[in-house]
């Protein structure tokens, strides 16, 4: 519609021009909105996007370490920068210098020690049986006269060699005149020696078999189906379930002198703690086997380690060994340990190869930060190294001195590059992994006796991960106990340099007699090796 705009009053004119002014300020206002709108869409779908390129980074380092599990190499070896472990000298030279270059030739002389000779094959021990088999020269040697003989060695192996031990007890009587002696008639004041002490009573299998069972199966990962076959291949039949009875009823003999082990361990000042997984046998999950978990801990200057079956992972799995617990705890970066360690009767050590590995999982995508970090670290063991010999106050005094200030510059460093990493990489992982850590890293340069890192305890658990290969699972919860219970032993044993063979087999003959409030003599760490070393069966004896 044409209006003739001189035509119309100037009230009307002004309503016109508020009105569009109006209406201009509005569509302005929807536009501004719409900006908005466009920008908060904009941004979000930026968010989005970088959510996305974190997730696929992710995924491509998943995949790269799946394919390094499965393919590469397992070791965690790094090296530096080469280029920044040598200085190039020639930027400093002076041009003088670089043209007084001329070939000088000159004679270098030197002395080196010479190698030892060879000192031939293995010795045989001495203290083998030898048996001695004579090759006569297939001649007539009769008319002549033996002036010496050559001698060769070779050491021999003869399988399992069971054989039938027979207890022989005669009986004596002290006969009255005209006394019966028919098997039906009263013998009194009869004479006959005590049955020598059995672990199982009335078992066919006696301490050395008993011994060798255990043996087999937690230090060599033997499961007891294959040994019954070893068993069958030397005309030996024995039961499955009867083998099965016989590991059973040793785990019920011994369980005393476990809750006295138990109790060693809790009364260390430091301890390490871990944890691995087991499959068991679960009559409420069909098809299907239950994840266990063997809760591990050492104490590194008893030189005693148990091993604790629980159903779980989660908060309570430890609550029976670490709620009461006062002292230095280390551990990795496990949240469930933080309820048993946030408190002040407990000082928590972090791990530090736990934190370097983190880093060298990183190293893939970003080589510069990870590789700077596990540099760092790197020097941390190199001390290490270096004091391995010290006393524990020497090796304190040397941290302070030359880790510490590694630590404050490494800590330094990754408080700054926190802000520039994004947190679902894995070297962000890895950054917060230690962050929350750092003061628990830094505890162990107060006390010369700490560890800096968990790799002991990692050493015990390592019969654990062969057996399970092995033997697969465990046939019930009570069997995973047993199974714990074996293991620390046999651990401490090691522990001690103890030969856990001969240590069972005395704690075998000795454990039915022992008195109770003397059971902890019967540890691995406590017992005398010469006891062990010089011991001999009874029918040896």
């Amino acid at each position: 519609m044409n209006l003739d705009l001189e035509k119309l009053p100037k009230k009307q004119l002004i309503q016109m021009i508020l009105d569009a002014e109006s209406r201009a300020k509005r569509q302005e206002k929807q536009v501004q909105e719409q900006e908005t709108h466009f920008q908060k869409q904009k941004e979000k779908n930026q968010q989005i996007i970088q959510e996305k390129e974190q997730d696929v980074m992710w995924l491509k380092h998943q995949v790269a370490q799946l394919q390094r599990m499965l393919f590469g190499s397992k070791s965690e070896r790094f090296e530096g920068d080469k280029s920044q472990m040598k200085i190039e000298f020639d930027g400093y030279a002076s041009e003088q210098e670089k043209q007084d270059e001329t070939p000088v030739k000159e004679k270098i002389t030197y002395e080196r020690n010479k190698p030892k000779k060879h000192n031939g094959r293995n010795r045989i021990p001495d203290n083998l049986p030898v048996r001695e088999y004579v090759v006569e020269p297939e001649e007539d040697v009769s008319e002549m006269k033996k002036i010496g003989e050559d001698r060769t060695e070779i050491l021999e192996y003869v399988p399992e060699n069971f054989f039938k031990l027979v207890i022989i007890r005669p009986k004596y009587a002290r006969l009255e005149k005209d006394q019966d002696l028919s098997l039906n008639s009263e013998i009194k004041n009869v004479a006959i020696a005590e049955l020598p002490s059995r672990p199982i009573e009335k078992c066919l299998a006696g301490n050395s078999l008993l011994s060798a069972i255990l043996i087999n199966k937690y230090i060599d990962h033997l499961p007891l189906y294959r040994q019954q076959q070893i068993f069958k291949r030397s005309d030996i039949e024995i039961a499955p379930s009867t083998i099965d009875s016989w590991v059973a009823q040793l785990g019920g003999l011994l369980k005393i002198l476990y809750q006295r082990l138990v109790e060693e361990v809790k009364s260390q000042y430091y301890l390490q703690a871990d944890e691995t997984t087991t499959k068991v046998l679960d009559k409420r999950k069909k098809k299907k086997t239950h994840l266990g978990y063997y809760w591990t801990y050492h104490a590194p200057l008893a030189k005693l380690a148990v091993f604790d079956y629980q159903q779980g992972r989660g908060r309570d799995a430890p609550r029976g060994f670490l709620e009461s617990y006062q002292g230095t705890l280390q551990t990795d970066g496990y949240n469930v340990y933080k309820y048993y360690y946030a408190n002040d009767k407990v000082t928590h050590l972090a791990c530090w190869a736990h934190a370097r590995r983190k880093f060298e999982k990183a190293l893939n995508n970003d080589r510069k930060r990870a590789g700077y970090a596990m540099t760092k670290i790197q020097k941390l063991y190199d001390i290490e190294r270096e004091a391995q010999d010290f006393t524990a106050d020497d090796r304190k005094a040397l941290r302070l001195e030359k880790a510490l200030p590694i630590i404050n510059d490494l800590g330094k460093w990754l408080h700054g590059q926190r802000p520039q990493v994004l947190p679902k990489t894995p070297i962000g992982k890895a950054i917060e992994y230690v962050t929350p850590l750092w003061e628990s890293l830094q505890n162990y340069l107060h006390d010369g006796n700490l560890q800096i890192d968990n790799n002991l305890i990692e050493n015990s658990i390592r019969p654990v991960a062969l057996g399970r290969k092995n033997y697969l699972f465990a046939g019930s919860h009570e069997g995973a106990k047993r199974s714990a219970m074996f293991y620390s032993f046999f651990a401490c044993c090691k522990l001690n340099d103890i030969n856990p063979q001969k240590w069972l087999e005395y704690v075998l003959e000795k454990i039915a007699d022992y008195p109770v409030n003397r059971i902890h003599e019967l540890l691995p760490n406590n017992i005398d090796p010469a006891k062990i070393q010089n011991f001999k069966k009874f029918y040896e004896a």
